[in-house]
């Protein structure tokens, strides 16, 4: 095999492993993800967001049912504020008695929110705030919380 098919063959493998670095990186980062649908707003107070960033998923039973498209400081109530982008194929989907949770995904620490479904009769719509929230777990304030324990208080 001579030196200029061997330059070529190198080229196409870099080009390759470019093209899957690029392409494992807007999967991680969340890129891929546009959403081309219509859909409605739900709102969602969380004492601590963690590490939740906008374009995150949220899921109902594992399936991906929107996105996180804004988080806001809520100087009134000293919580975060989290919109939501619900797809438009889950209207009428939501009792008023939902639960938002924050959960992490993955190996990387991804995270997103969790829906679970209440048992109202009604229905959440367009702009409706999600009453029932849990707040993310910050892993520093449950070791603080143990070792507080374990010393008796003092």
């Amino acid at each position: 095999m001579n030196s200029r098919a061997i330059e070529v063959m190198v080229g196409v493998f870099m080009l390759l492993f470019f093209g899957a670095i690029f392409v494992l990186a807007t999967k991680i980062s969340n890129l891929t993800s546009f959403s081309s649908s219509e859909g409605y707003t739900l709102v969602a107070k969380f004492e601590n967001v963690g590490g939740l960033k906008p374009r995150a998923s949220v899921a109902a039973s594992g399936v991906k049912v929107g996105e996180v498209t804004k988080i806001t400081y809520d100087a009134e109530t000293f919580e975060a504020s989290v919109s939501l982008s619900i797809d438009e194929k889950f209207s009428d989907t939501f009792p008023t008695d939902t639960t938002a949770s924050i959960y992490t995904a993955g190996l990387l620490g991804e995270q997103y929110i969790g829906l679970d479904p209440g048992a109202e009769i009604d229905m959440l719509q367009n702009t409706d705030e999600i009453t029932l929230t849990q707040s993310a777990i910050v892993l520093e304030r449950l070791i603080g919380q143990v070792l507080f324990s374990r010393s008796g208080g003092s």
